[in-house]
């Protein structure tokens, strides 16, 4: 690991101050950033905490849903959305092991946007607003692909506010090793339709399926979608799992959700 500087700010105003200089970089957890510095694939020169951020933390009601604050850790979030939001909850519980829900963050992970993360399938199917120290971000616009979102230079996540829905559900098949979404899928019903939102299947990160949503907004049953397939050219392809498995499983556990959720 390369030598750098630690910056922890108390509110929002001062980490975009520290973050405004040269070779500075967010820090929310490190359950991956921290890896990657150890093996040299990254070298900030000034790691800028926000996990001390007050007001980045905590759940609450508001602002037209839950009101989620970027530095709350999965632990939290598992514990304090559950009475609000129990599909949300319960994806938060299933991440990782104790020691990552103790330490990484929902801000850390949507910002990371891993493609086969669980948080950013929730964010999607649930439309939810990504809020940052600059502006309001919709998820259909948050999420660019691979490791990429619409975050520029020096904006970072103060909070998420998630609409809760009528009925909800996430189902994820682990890869055993790392608790990461082999594939996941996590189904949101609201009075205006059905969002599907899939993680760790597709090429180019989390996705919707829509010809899913179209059916289940008029029949929210897994039967809905017994004539549906999934493309598995849009899969990924790795020693886990081949895309056709991928493309299977995202049908699968869209069945699953939905009786869950039902």
């Amino acid at each position: 690991m390369h030598n750098f500087d630690f910056a922890k700010p108390s509110t929002i105003a001062d980490a975009a101050n520290a973050l405004a200089g040269e070779g500075a970089q967010a820090l929310s957890g490190g359950q991956t950033l921290i890896p990657t510095m150890k093996q040299r694939l990254a070298a900030p020169g000034v790691l800028v905490s926000l996990t001390g951020i007050a007001e980045m933390q905590g759940v609450c009601t508001g602002d037209g849903g839950l009101h989620i604050g970027a530095a709350t850790s999965h632990a939290v979030v598992a514990k304090d959305a559950h009475p609000h939001y129990r599909a949300l909850a319960e994806l938060a519980g299933g991440i990782g092991d104790p020691a990552v829900r103790s330490r990484g963050t929902i801000g850390g992970s949507i910002a990371n946007n891993d493609p086969a993360a669980c948080y950013p399938s929730a964010v999607l199917a649930s439309g939810a607003t990504v809020v940052t120290n600059k502006r309001r971000i919709g998820s259909d616009d948050y999420f660019q692909g691979l490791f990429t979102t619409a975050l520029e230079e020096g904006e970072f996540i103060t909070s998420v506010v998630f609409p809760i829905p009528q009925k909800a559900a996430y189902v994820k098949f682990n890869q055993p090793a790392s608790r990461f979404a082999l594939t996941g899928v996590f189904v949101a019903k609201f009075a205006n339709g059905v969002r599907v939102a899939v993680t760790g299947a597709g090429n180019d990160g989390v996705f919707r399926w829509k010809e899913a949503e179209a059916a289940l907004s008029a029949n929210f049953s897994a039967s809905a979608i017994s004539g549906l397939t999934v493309d598995p050219a849009g899969m990924n392809t790795d020693l886990h799992g081949s895309a056709a498995y991928r493309a299977n499983l995202v049908k699968v556990l869209t069945g699953r959700a939905v009786t869950a959720a039902g």
